[in-house]
C-alpha cells in the first residue's frame, strides 16, 4: 500500500476541484477547493525528491498541455498522464516523459467498452505503460463507470469479470469514488472492499480522504493492497486534514 501523489491541471494551473462540477457547457458550475500559485514542475520536483513513485498528472480539459509538459520535464518517466488520451496522442506523451498514459473516455464510450479502441491504444503503449481509469458512481447497488467529466453513466459496472478482462491490457487501475470525491468527508469503504476483492492488479483509489485515520481505514478495508492519492485534504493543496510531511514519513515507514 502506497501513497500516490497527484497534480490536477485546469486552465494551466494546479488546482483541486470537485471534478463532477466541471462542465464545458456551464463553466460557472465549477467548484474550486484550491488554486496554486506554484508551477506543476514545483510539485513534480517535490514528489521526485521524496521518491513518491506512481503518481499522476491529470489534464482537466483543454489548455493544459504546456503545464503537463512542465511537470513531465521535471520528472521524466516519473509520472503518469491522463486527460484526453487516445491512440493519436499516446505516443507523443510517452515520448515527452509520461511513465504511462491513463485512459477513460477513449475506451468507455457510447455507454460500453470499445474493445477496438482498447486494442489500438494497448498496441501503442504496451501493458506496462497503460492505466485504465474506472472512476465510478453507485447506482442500483452497483458501481458504474462514469465518463465525460463524470457526468455520464456507462452501462459498465464493476464486477470480478470486468477486472479480469481489463487487466490483460493494463498494469494498473485508477479509480475515483465520484460520490465522495472532492468533499473531504470520508472515503467509500464499500468500494474499497470491492476493489481489494476483485482486482488482480494494482489499484489506486481517490475520493473523500480527510485525515490520517482514513489512511488506516484504507489499509484495513483494502487489505493492504489498495494504493491511494490525496487531494483537497493535503496541506500543499490548501487542505488542513493531512500534512504532506506526515504522508512522506508514513511512506518511509510503511511503503
Amino acid at each position: 500500500m502506497k501513497f500516490r501523489p497527484c497534480i490536477d491541471l485546469h486552465n494551466g494551473k494546479v488546482k483541486q476541484i470537485i471534478g463532477s462540477t466541471l462542465k464545458d457547457d456551464d463553466p460557472s458550475s465549477l467548484k474550486e477547493n484550491f488554486v496554486s500559485d506554484l508551477s506543476p514542475s514545483y510539485y513534480a520536483s517535490l514528489f521526485k525528491k521524496d521518491n513518491l513513485t506512481g503518481g499522476h498528472v491529470i489534464m482537466l480539459g483543454k489548455g493544459n498541455e504546456t503545464a503537463a509538459e512542465d511537470a513531465l520535464l521535471a520528472w521524466k518517466d516519473g509520472l503518469q498522464l491522463g486527460g484526453g488520451m487516445n491512440d493519436a496522442n499516446a505516443k507523443f506523451w510517452l515520448e515527452r516523459g509520461a511513465a504511462a498514459v491513463i485512459v477513460t473516455s477513449y475506451v468507455f464510450n457510447d455507454g460500453i467498452i470499445d474493445w477496438t479502441n482498447l486494442d489500438k491504444i494497448a498496441a501503442i503503449t504496451g501493458k506496462q505503460r497503460l492505466v485504465l481509469d474506472l472512476s465510478c458512481k453507485k447506482k442500483n447497488n452497483n458501481y458504474y463507470i462514469v465518463t465525460n467529466r463524470w457526468q455520464v453513466f456507462t452501462d459498465v459496472f464493476l464486477d470480478r469479470k470486468l477486472f479480469s478482462d481489463l487487466s490483460d491490457y493494463c498494469f494498473e487501475f485508477l479509480i475515483h469514488a465520484v460520490d465522495v470525491e472532492g468533499g473531504c468527508k470520508g472515503i467509500d469503504t464499500e468500494l474499497l472492499s470491492l476493489l481489494a476483492d476483485y482486482s488482480p492488479i494494482p489499484v489506486t483509489y481517490a475520493g473523500g480522504i480527510r485525515d490520517m485515520n482514513d489512511i488506516k481505514i484504507i489499509q484495513e478495508k483494502g487489505k493492504g493492497k489498495i494504493d491511494f492519492t490525496v487531494g483537497s485534504a493535503l496541506d500543499i493543496f490548501g487542505g488542513s486534514g493531512i500534512k504532506y510531511e506526515d504522508l512522506v514519513s508514513w511512506m518511509n515507514e510503511n511503503g
